[in-house]
């Protein structure tokens, strides 16, 4: 199939991940299907082991799929070689973990830790290199603290100078794992806004894996994964998202279907189905609408 990688920039279709240990395989992912715009905030949610790290990994280049396809930014992810996946993974995708240890470099200031990634572009200068760093620390609201070290500043600061390093090579795409999950609702809050700022200021695509569903209030679009396939996704629309900070506003819920139109009911609906084993009826009224019930 052709897409349209100046819409999309993130494709995957048919994805699979095998893990192999010993004479044991686990199926991370399950042939899972995404599109994702170019320009779009969006979150991925599941609980652990539904396969949202093992995706962002391969997203980021860290790993490779078994079988299907994955296009970023345009670039076939399967054909990339070494030297072409470290220029992908130092230019065209930042990273912002939970963990801070694997952000940032405690020997070093903010504004080093951030001017670091930049050494791979020779051909600026240090004054420019150093003048995007401060640039960066300020749009992240933590230039006062330029040079810090990490010892001296909070667990959410911390994570704001990683944002800000993520950022550091202009990248089309910011990849945030759980970048919420060690600091308070406040700094939550803070840090949310923040990647709304970044996307509004430099366009720049952003996809959180998060396991907390509170962060729907905070981005257009959340898609949950199941068992290593997408199951539902979550549209919320540029006005109810405004008032959806507050309380307000309408979320729209639907089903994923997949290539071969197949679908996973949320467990909650089946439970509410009250359905016993693994068979269900599906109906089509004259409305056209699809009507789903437990066998009696």
């Amino acid at each position: 199939m052709d897409y349209d990688f100046e819409k999309y920039a993130i494709v995957c279709e048919n994805l699979v991940k095998i893990y192999k240990t010993n004479d044991l395989e686990v199926l991370a992912l399950q042939g899972l299907e995404l599109l994702i715009e170019r320009g779009e905030v969006m979150a991925i949610i599941g609980n652990s082991g539904s396969g949202k790290s093992t995706l962002l990994n391969m997203i980021g280049g860290l790993d490779k799929p078994s079988a299907g396809k994955l296009f970023v930014d345009g670039k076939d992810l399967f054909k990339l070689g070494e030297r072409e996946l470290v220029a992908y993974k130092t230019s065209t995708v930042g990273f912002v973990w939970q963990n801070n240890a694997r952000n940032l470099i405690p020997y070093l200031t903010s504004l080093e830790n951030v001017m670091m990634p930049m050494q791979f572009n020779k051909n600026e200068k240090i004054k420019n290199k150093r003048a995007r760093a401060r640039e960066l620390l300020e749009l992240t609201g933590i230039g006062a603290r330029a040079n810090h070290k990490l010892r001296q500043m909070s667990g959410g600061e911390q994570q704001r100078v990683a944002i800000a390093l993520a950022l550091a090579n202009h990248p089309k795409l910011l990849l945030a794992d759980e970048p919420t999950g060690s600091v308070d609702s406040r700094t939550t809050e803070y840090i949310l806004d923040m990647f709304r700022e970044i996307n509004r200021q430099m366009n720049t695509t952003i996809v959180i894996v998060t396991h907390d569903r509170e962060i729907s209030k905070k981005v257009n679009r959340v898609v949950a994964i199941r068992d290593g396939k997408t199951s539902s996704e979550m549209v919320m629309s540029y006005a109810a998202h405004l008032e959806g900070v507050s309380g307000f506003g309408r979320q729209q819920e639907y089903a994923v279907l997949d290539r071969a139109g197949r679908v996973q009911i949320p467990r909650e609906y089946l439970e509410k189905m009250q359905v016993d084993g693994n068979r269900i009826q599906m109906t089509v009224d004259e409305e056209g609408k699809l009507i789903i019930t437990a066998p009696k």
